[in-house]
């Protein structure tokens, strides 16, 4: 497989290997690919999620008129319990 990068990407991924922190340019890949493949599924967990609060939200019902003053009158009774 051959891969075209941009000057900046080529340079960026002989900079790593110049460090010495990497061994070659497949390795620096390969980690990337790794990262975005970590990112990618950290990604669908939080749509996921999203998606399941939405549908919670959607199937509690309509929403319903509230007054900020009774809900606060009722938290404060509740705390002189």
């Amino acid at each position: 497989m051959n891969v075209n990068l941009t000057p900046y990407l080529e340079k960026m991924v002989r900079d790593k290997v110049s460090s010495g922190f990497y061994t070659s340019a497949s390795e620096v890949i390969r980690e990337a690919l790794r990262l975005m493949d970590e990112q990618d599924s950290m990604k669908k967990a939080r749509i996921d999620l999203l998606r399941q609060e939405i549908r919670a939200g959607l199937e509690s019902g309509a929403a319903t008129d509230w007054n900020p003053d009774e809900i606060k009158k009722a938290g404060r009774e509740k705390r002189e319990v």
